[in-house]
């Protein structure tokens, strides 16, 4: 029988950051997971953006949270000595010259002026229809989560931190200060596994709808962009003429199985931006864990102290994660207060 701190389920992007926490902190733990390829942390574009390009505004929290992220994914870098932040230029493509002026008003607004650039950026893609120009948001990148995950497992497993299997939730254990799982005894169990929440019995009936997105990835060997390019999509530029295009939004589907509908979708919305040639080379889909009230859903279970949640980081998963693992652990480790917006105490009736 082993012994351990904590017991984490679930390896994405919120899941690794708890438990870069309890490495901080020399805390024990095992974690489980088991991944085919398309969860959410490794299908999205690992784009991190501190503005929400829609309205202009900044999400909840956004300052503190790239603040923290920057200083979290550097350190990943040197500690698994992996390359994986490219810094990346996030420009919007603006739409009528009233946009610009929805622009410019956003560069003036508190907080937001720090991620806004003032001035319109015009440089001209010979192949990227933007006849009123881009905006230019500041303090972006991209991260390469597929190789940050694989690299992390790989650390996992050489410290004999990882078991690759499917999580047994009928074979948990609870004791009345610990839990037990198969030969492991944890003084706490973690929950991490996204829109695998829906198979979690202790916490399946919280309102993590969830949506779908999908990707395409092209080559455009004439695009020739060295940023991102927002639309009312992403064309994320990686290398050798490759570009990683999306995503889309599926409310209603809950598999991860790519469609032809979105497919098109996608196809459509790019031509109407770039006239160069492209070729289809990937198509990825996965389910976004997202909430009603596009919060994330933190804290311990009322009836089941030994178990607490960490899920609902929607489409921000690279800025988010180290920041709510951070509050979790303190939470759990030091009884601070989870900020109300996130505690899941705010649905007490669909904890009981």
């Amino acid at each position: 029988m082993k012994e351990v701190d904590y017991i984490v389920v679930g390896l994405g992007l919120a899941g690794m950051a708890f438990c870069e926490q309890l490495e901080n902190h020399n805390k024990s733990y095992v974690v489980f997971d088991y991944s085919d390829g398309d969860t959410a942390s490794r299908v999205a574009g690992g784009l991190y953006n501190p503005v929400i390009l829609k309205r202009y505004t900044l999400p909840w929290m956004a300052a503190e949270q790239l603040d923290l992220a920057s200083t979290y994914f550097k350190n990943l870098e040197i500690k698994l000595g992996v390359k994986i932040i490219y810094d990346l230029p996030v420009l919007k493509v603006l739409s009528s010259v009233e946009d610009q002026n929805n622009w410019f008003e956003a560069s003036d607004k508190k907080g937001v002026s720090r991620f806004v650039n003032s001035d319109l950026y015009r440089k001209e893609y010979q192949y990227i229809n933007a006849p009123f120009h881009y905006g230019e948001v500041k303090e972006t990148g991209r991260i390469d989560i597929s190789i940050l995950l694989n690299t992390y497992c790989d650390y996992l497993e050489k410290t004999r931190k990882y078991v690759n299997k499917i999580f047994d939730y009928e074979a948990l254990e609870l004791k009345d200060e610990s839990v037990k799982y198969d030969d492991i005894i944890a003084k706490r169990i973690v929950f991490s596994e996204g829109f695998g929440i829906k198979q979690n019995p202790f916490f399946s009936a919280l309102p993590l709808v969830g949506n779908k997105g999908e990707y395409i990835t092209i080559k455009a060997p004439n695009l020739k962009s060295n940023a991102a390019i927002k639309s009312s999509f992403f064309i994320i530029p990686l290398e050798n003429d490759l570009y990683k295009v999306g995503a889309t939004f599926n409310w209603k589907d809950k598999d991860t199985v790519p469609s032809q509908e979105a497919r098109e979708e996608l196809v459509q919305k790019l031509k109407k931006l770039i006239s160069c040639e492209f070729e289809i080379v990937n198509h990825e889909a996965g389910v976004r864990p997202t909430t009603g009230d596009r919060r994330p859903l933190l804290g311990i279970h009322p009836k089941l102290p030994q178990l607490a949640l960490l899920n609902g980081l929607g489409t921000r998963g690279i800025m988010m994660s180290p920041f709510l693992a951070k509050m979790l652990y303190n939470h759990l480790e030091e009884g601070k207060a989870l900020m109300s917006e996130v505690d899941i105490n705010r649905f007490p009736k669909k904890l009981n």
